[in-house]
């Protein structure tokens, strides 16, 4: 496919099919990916792929620390605002319910939407699981080319007719993450990505998202129509 509909047909996929991704293919991405820009070619990114064995050990840790541990649990770096506003918190909470409709989790039911959150925690079933780090060092502008990085990842995917989902959950569980992979104490992890064949059936895949109208955000000054 082309870069333009590779990037319109990119989504979040929170169901996936179990069958395989041969390594080579995921080397291909990456490699791909490594393409995108960074600030006097930094390139900041590291990435840690598991599969098979070790993928599920990974998981299994992590959900027995989120149903024991309670929130001990916090990422090394925030991701979302600490108060939240308009237009922001309107879209969170819509593409949430938009979810959760999709799934049958009725508004309010707390247990459910633990459970459904969980399945972060088992890659929606990939096959595939990748996890993003970037020293701790760095400033700002390693962690925007990173952004443009794991794009160029989830992009190089869909070349391959292969879907990712971005996931932002794994981070609070560094240090049960760092038991079971070589994770350095001066890497953070930036985010976990589940990769593989979309299941087609699955309910929640059905959810498009929303995009706010060009006039919304951009401003064009002295360009012609």
């Amino acid at each position: 496919m082309d870069a333009e509909e590779a990037i319109i047909s990119r989504r979040s996929v929170r169901a996936f099919l179990p069958t395989p991704v041969p390594r080579q293919t995921v080397e291909r991405i990456l490699e791909v990916a490594s393409r995108a820009p960074s600030g006097t070619n930094m390139q900041p990114w590291r990435a840690y792929v598991v599969a098979g064995e070790t993928k599920r050990r990974v998981s299994e840790a992590v959900l027995k620390a989120r149903a024991t541990e309670g929130d001990v649990h916090v990422a090394e770096h925030r991701y979302y605002p600490r108060e939240w506003r308009e237009p922001y918190i309107g879209r969170r909470r819509k593409v949430g319910l938009d979810l959760y409709d999709l799934v049958g989790v009725k508004k309010g039911d707390k247990t459910a939407m633990f459970r459904q959150h969980g399945r972060n925690f088992e890659f929606f079933g990939a096959p595939v699981g990748l996890f993003f780090t970037i020293d701790k060092h760095l400033e700002i502008g390693s962690w925007l080319d990173f952004g443009m990085f794991i794009e160029a990842v989830m992009v190089a995917a869909r070349a391959q007719d292969l879907h990712t989902c971005p996931q932002a959950a794994w981070p609070p569980y560094h240090r049960v993450i760092r038991r079971i992979l070589p994770i350095p104490e001066h890497e953070a992890i930036v985010c976990g990505m589940a990769l593989g064949h979309e299941d087609p059936a699955a309910p929640e895949n059905q959810l498009r998202t929303e995009r706010a109208p060009l006039g919304d955000w951009a401003t064009f000054i002295d360009l012609d129509a």
